[in-house]
């Protein structure tokens, strides 16, 4: 499936091995962007999509539990206005034990793509936010675009990160 910027989620694919965790439409969140898949067979961690401590519609918070401690995975989609990174910045929070912070970003940037020739000031705020966490952006060993432009005056990038 592939969806355009701002698009709303209708479904999502469906595997035996597989759950998702997506939150569920209302008349305020009625376009949905962001959903988490887990494989089933770390289900025993007894996964949980957390609502009560992020409220956005484009960050899917969820927790686990392992060996009695409680850990978090934050998952992200943020749109062209930024709205998820702004609301994680301004929002006070106590949150220990985040694991992972990942997503469709939508901010091009030559930190994690060299053959972008710009930086941008919202990829200090994901990385204060990343940091904020005790995180730090994973390179991978071959650089792979995860963006592909449509037309030719737009340039094929690096979106899609994770924080570890």
């Amino acid at each position: 499936m592939i969806f355009e910027e701002g698009e709303e989620i209708v479904s999502a694919s469906n595997h035996l091995f597989w759950t998702i965790f997506v939150r569920t439409s209302n008349t305020e969140n009625k376009h949905l962007r962001v959903l988490t898949y887990i494989n089933i067979r770390v289900l025993r961690l007894y996964f949980s999509l957390r609502k009560d401590i992020f409220n956005h519609r484009d960050i899917n918070l969820v927790s686990f539990f392992n060996c009695s401690h409680l850990y978090f995975l934050i998952n992200i989609y943020s749109d062209d206005q930024q709205y998820a990174l702004k609301y994680l910045k301004n929002t006070k929070m106590n949150l220990n034990n985040v694991l992972i912070i990942t997503g469709d970003f939508n901010i091009r940037d030559n930190d994690w793509n060299p053959l972008y020739p710009h930086h941008s000031t919202h990829a200090d705020s994901l990385k204060e936010i990343a940091d904020s966490f005790y995180l730090e952006l994973s390179t991978p060993i071959d650089q792979v675009l995860t963006q592909y432009a449509d037309n030719s005056q737009d340039m094929n990038s690096v979106l899609d990160l994770i924080f570890l």
